[in-house]
């Protein structure tokens, strides 16, 4: 083999390297997709469709939030023992608080997670702040039982979020208690 093409083939290498996740990140990304799996992540933020059995997951927008393009109207009177109500997609929430919508959890840069550290992961998750310093994280988002992972396995859900597909899709902010606006695309962070 000639030197150029020992160099092509070692920097092919490394470029799969960098590309493919080791043995152990690899164990990370599985942990954290049990994680997420279990946790029914996909629950709130993956956007559901009407199937043949009722709802099921829209699996070409997994984790993406509530959908930007749909439209929120005021929520029903909430009477008696009802606390919530959701939309049919159940990626939008109303109660005491006002409305909330599930957030985009994919690595999409303008989006979603993808400018996000682990770090800043971690601490939203710790302090149910969104960036662990900024605005609450509403109901129903189980921020405090989440935030009892420990820091081996915040990590391991982060790691696998950062696999999934990015979805571009801007979420909503949320609606304060009694007011709703047609509902805007959340600013860019």
């Amino acid at each position: 083999m000639t030197q150029k093409m020992t160099l092509l083939v070692a920097l092919s290498m490394s470029s799969l390297s960098l590309a493919t996740p080791t043995g152990s990140a690899t164990a990370q990304v599985k942990r954290g997709e049990y994680l997420v799996s279990f946790g029914g992540c996909h629950d709130c933020h993956t956007p559901k469709k009407m199937g043949p059995k009722g709802p099921e997951l829209d699996t070409e927008r997994l984790l993406s939030g509530h959908p930007e393009q749909m439209p929120v109207t005021p929520a029903p009177a909430l009477e008696g023992p009802w606390m919530a109500a959701t939309v049919a997609t159940m990626t939008a929430w109303s109660g005491p608080w006002g409305i909330s919508f599930t957030a985009n959890l994919t690595p999409d840069r303008e989006t979603g997670l993808g400018a996000w550290t682990e770090q800043n992961f971690l601490d939203a998750m710790r302090t149910g702040r969104h960036m662990g310093r900024g605005r609450p994280i509403l109901p129903p988002m189980p921020w405090q039982s989440v935030g009892n992972l420990s820091d081996q396995d915040l990590k391991a859900v982060f790691a696998y979020l950062r696999t999934v597909p990015a979805v571009k899709n801007r979420v909503p902010q949320p609606t304060a208690p009694g007011r709703l606006t047609a509902a805007a695309p959340a600013p860019v962070r």
